[in-house]
């Protein structure tokens, strides 16, 4: 899932997510239509060049090829792993108004044994953080890093790989200083309770948010600036991570490989690498729009975007000093 030059492709749209991209788009949103995207994507000629695995929701992973092969067989046909999102998504948090806590625990252990049957390698589970005035607060730090590391440790008894994804969003004016903070103080907890848990770190991968300013924020870091902060405070973690994924987080296409590129000038224990999903499929959708023609149109926008960033990954040992 770290293989040198590669990333992970996020294609875990939940089925609502999904349906609305598709709309917007001019695509009638159904079940057919959501698969026959995502074989699109999954069928991209090349992909397993820059693209080591790919998450799916639960819908898709039990979809099958227009041949009739099933999705996990028709990926690791093609030379990737499958992935399968198992959070059921971020949802009012009790006792902590206008905070969330991500759900999905309940018979966790029971599905992931299901996703394995169906051929999932990897697992992935998203806790979302909003800066402000005073959030987060440690309550919503605290019950969604214990849900991270309880779903961690679910996924390694099953035998399948945990991606662990703890989010804070770019939404809001903070400043790129105030993101470091509250995203050091949220991998802080995770660490704690993973630990607490014995989760074998060797056996995760972090997917977190690049330290980055709010969308709001009058002033633009550089991707170098970018770099800096995202790696002064991912420091923190252990040399015996399997690796650090990052999420694209709302960043244009453009920016996110400028500051993943950025990123690989810094030496680190672990390699840094992408699990982007807007960033990656936004321009295969508004290429193809549902049209049959435009397959190919759609197929070339994502193996541009994949390129550009695995082009990225090998430059790390050429941008590090000597």
């Amino acid at each position: 899932m770290t293989a040198p030059g590669k990333g992970i492709l996020a294609a875990d749209e939940s089925v609502a997510t999904m349906s609305s991209r598709l709309e917007q788009a001019g695509v009638t949103a159904t079940a057919d239509s959501r698969r026959t995207y995502r074989e699109i994507l999954t069928s991209t000629p090349g992909l397993a060049g820059g693209v080591s695995g790919i998450i799916f929701c639960e819908e898709t992973l039990a979809q099958v090829f227009s041949d009739g092969r099933p999705f996990a067989q028709a990926v690791r046909d093609l030379g990737m792993l499958p992935g399968i999102k198992v959070d059921t998504g971020a949802k009012p948090c009790p006792g902590l108004p206008g905070e969330t806590v991500t759900e999905g625990l309940d018979g966790l252990p029971a599905r992931l044994a299901r996703y394995a049957a169906m051929g999932a390698a990897f697992a992935k589970w998203r806790a979302v953080f909003t800066i402000s005035d005073n959030t987060p607060s440690w309550g919503a730090i605290a019950c969604n890093a214990n849900a991270l590391a309880r779903y961690a440790a679910a996924c390694q008894e099953a035998g399948i790989v945990p991606i662990v994804e703890p989010e804070v969003l770019m939404t809001g004016d903070h400043s790129i200083q105030r993101c470091a903070e509250v995203t050091a103080s949220v991998h802080a907890a995770v660490r704690q309770q993973l630990g607490l848990l014995r989760v074998d770190l060797a056996g995760i991968v972090l997917k977190p948010n690049m330290v980055i300013e709010g969308e709001d924020h009058p002033v633009t870091a550089t991707a170098q600036q970018v770099a800096e902060a995202t790696v002064s405070v991912l420091r923190a973690w252990p040399g015996d991570l399997a690796g650090i994924a990052f999420l694209s987080g709302g960043q244009t296409p453009q920016r996110a490989t400028a500051n993943l590129t950025a990123l690989q000038a810094h030496r680190t224990p672990w390699p840094l690498t992408f699990s982007f999903g807007r960033a990656l499929v936004s321009p295969a959708l508004k290429a193809w729009r549902g049209d049959e023609l435009k397959v190919g149109a759609a197929q070339d926008a994502l193996s541009s975007h994949v390129n550009a960033n695995a082009a990225a990954l090998r430059l790390r040992g050429e941008l590090q000093p000597a």
